[in-house]
């Protein structure tokens, strides 16, 4: 099994995380973030809630088609990276970047009610 497993999916398993907490980690690293190996864990534990908290509370049905979704999808992505990034590294314009990148992948990848590009087909 370990040799049908792509570089993505090897790199998910050493880091701990699934492929769309991977793809959120890298958002929030790449493409020059020097990260001590504390932050770097504060890191994967932020991505780890910011989706949890999004597709538990947030990517309900239909969520892009209504202004008041899109905004509490934008809002809940603000507040937790807001509270939990480390400050020291992500300071007010790298802060700022990342809540626009993060909303662009979550726009682009979560349709609602569990669909998303991650989504197995079966």
């Amino acid at each position: 099994m370990a040799q049908s497993l792509n570089e993505e999916e090897k790199r998910g398993i050493s880091e701990g995380l699934t492929e769309e907490e991977l793809a959120i980690f890298d958002l929030l690293t790449k493409p020059d973030m020097k990260l001590k190996k504390k932050q770097e864990q504060q890191v994967k534990k932020v991505a780890k809630e910011l989706l949890d908290t999004l597709k538990r509370e947030r990517l309900v049905l239909d969520w892009r088609k209504r202004q008041q979704s899109r905004a509490a999808v934008r809002h809940s992505i603000e507040e937790i990276l807001d509270t939990s990034l480390p400050v020291d590294i992500y300071k007010k314009e790298i802060y700022n970047r990342k809540c626009e990148i993060i909303y662009e992948h979550i726009y682009e990848s979560y349709y609602g009610a569990g669909s998303s590009v991650y989504a197995v087909a079966g």
